[in-house]
């Protein structure tokens, strides 16, 4: 086995490599570190066990066991990683790390005959594991992204709602998606800051008026006295209800199609 090689890069950091029988191996946490994978052992039960190997390593804390992988294994790893940067680590280990092991002459001399011929098998094997996983994983993001597609779709189902109808709503038919009545709703758009109230109606803060989120309508009653009266009226527009909810999310109040049972 040759002695520890350090390959260092910017962006990378450091990542270990030894050599065992001419093939080089990679340090796994080093490599699960590059590549914005915070659970090694998990990443290690994706991996063909005859590639893994635990080898002694002098560290800052003394000398340790760590698990190091081999090229095969490397891509299967990467093949793990989500970060948008996994390609350029692949093109760093290709371009740089490998030919630079290849160079000191630690890592495959060029093959012949029957060992050409092996090493063209492994290859093979390499791709066809590496599609397997690029497979599995397609699956496994398939998955997340219908359970996103679930998440989202009483947003969905909400706003559209929303978007379908034309007319001027009341609070209180607003407050009653949230399951909240029209008082302890104005009470919320209060302590919000949105708005205030003014000789008994309603109004927006200067901040948010203007934007078409609410018309005035005058009402007709009847005093107690049994005197006829007019009283101002704030009603919401399909606009300022898609203002209240995405304001009203932003404090944990979401309507009642989106809460989870």
């Amino acid at each position: 086995m040759n002695e520890l090689q350090i390959f260092n890069s910017e962006e990378f950091g450091d990542i270990r490599t030894v050599t065992i029988d001419n093939e080089p191996m990679f340090c796994l946490s080093d490599v699960c570190k590059a590549l914005g994978l915070t659970q090694p052992s998990k990443v290690k039960e994706r991996l063909n066990e005859k590639g893994v190997s635990s080898i002694p390593t002098l560290t800052a804390g003394g000398e340790q066991k760590l698990l190091y992988i081999n090229e095969s294994n490397l891509y299967k790893t990467i093949f793990q990683s989500r970060k948008e940067s996994a390609e350029r680590f692949t093109d760093w280990v290709t371009s740089e790390v490998l030919p630079a092991i290849r160079k000191n002459g630690s890592y495959q001399l060029a093959p012949q005959g029957e060992e050409l011929l092996a090493l063209a098998v492994i290859e093979a094997k390499k791709t066809i594991d590496s599609l397997k996983d690029q497979c599995k994983f397609l699956g496994e993001q398939a998955v997340e992204n219908q359970k996103l597609i679930s998440e989202l779709q009483p947003k969905a189902n909400y706003v559209d709602k929303i978007l379908q109808s034309k007319s001027l709503v009341t609070i209180t038919q607003i407050a009653k998606d949230y399951g909240l009545s029209g008082r302890k709703m104005n009470q919320i758009l209060k302590e919000l800051k949105i708005q205030y109230k003014v000789g008994g109606q309603w109004v927006l803060y200067s901040k948010h008026q203007n934007n078409g989120y609410v018309h005035s309508r005058t009402i007709d009653i009847t005093r107690a006295d049994g005197r006829p009266d007019v009283t101002m009226q704030t009603e919401w527009t399909q606009k300022g209800r898609l203002f209240l909810y995405e304001e009203l999310k932003k404090h944990g109040y979401v309507p009642v199609i989106e809460q989870v049972a």
